[in-house]
């Protein structure tokens, strides 16, 4: 995937992430870096821990929900941090 692809995916995956999470908010940059952590941990969680083999393909539909359902896994664990 290239520099770009993985800075949209993880804007929009970030920004949903965000938006179920109900925070407030890490704002642009900081919900990209969610994103891009996220794609990584869902591509992990979906190919090793389930198998899924879906990971992170290309800029599509499955690649976003695979970086959202790991951004909000990164924000779930941030924010048990935080606390």
């Amino acid at each position: 995937m290239g520099l770009l692809s993985w800075i949209v995916v993880g804007l929009i995956a970030g920004w949903l992430a965000g938006k179920v999470m109900k925070g407030s908010g890490f704002g642009l940059l900081g919900d990209i870096i969610i994103g891009v952590v996220g794609a990584l941990v869902g591509g992990w969680l979906a190919d090793s821990v389930l198998g899924l083999g879906v990971g992170i393909t290309g800029f599509n539909l499955t690649t976003i929900l695979v970086a959202f359902c790991g951004a909000v896994i990164v924000l779930f664990v941030l924010r048990i941090l935080r606390k």
